[in-house]
């Protein structure tokens, strides 16, 4: 019981991403897929009907993306990156890796 009162950490970054998709996901993503519904069920029987099958799977995956992103803005708490030590590495940090045997950045070739 006690995990479910844990803080999520993320950054002021991570926090605007995840209620950009939510507020997509709410008015765009849902209506998008409320019009392929109506569309399917114009098809007429939905017995054989795949487009309102898969129509109502995407539903279906929209809407459980919607309750994850939901519970975890209940958890969030946002970290200033701006008061991280710079000694250690945290949540939110940029760390570049150098290869000693080779001598060079490991993000270049």
């Amino acid at each position: 019981m006690a995990a479910q009162n844990k803080h999520i950490m993320m950054t002021e970054e991570g926090l605007n991403n995840l209620e950009n998709e939510l507020e997509n996901l709410k008015t765009v993503k849902r209506k998008e897929i409320a019009e392929k519904i109506k569309i399917a069920l114009s098809f007429g029987d939905l017995s054989e009907n795949s487009e309102y099958d898969e129509a109502k799977n995407e539903q279906a995956i929209a809407e459980a993306r919607i309750a994850e992103i939901e519970a975890i803005l209940k958890k969030v708490k946002v970290i200033d990156e701006h008061e991280l030590s710079t000694e250690i590495i945290h949540i939110g940090s940029v760390v570049k890796i150098f290869d000693l045997k080779y001598q060079k950045n490991a993000n270049t070739e």
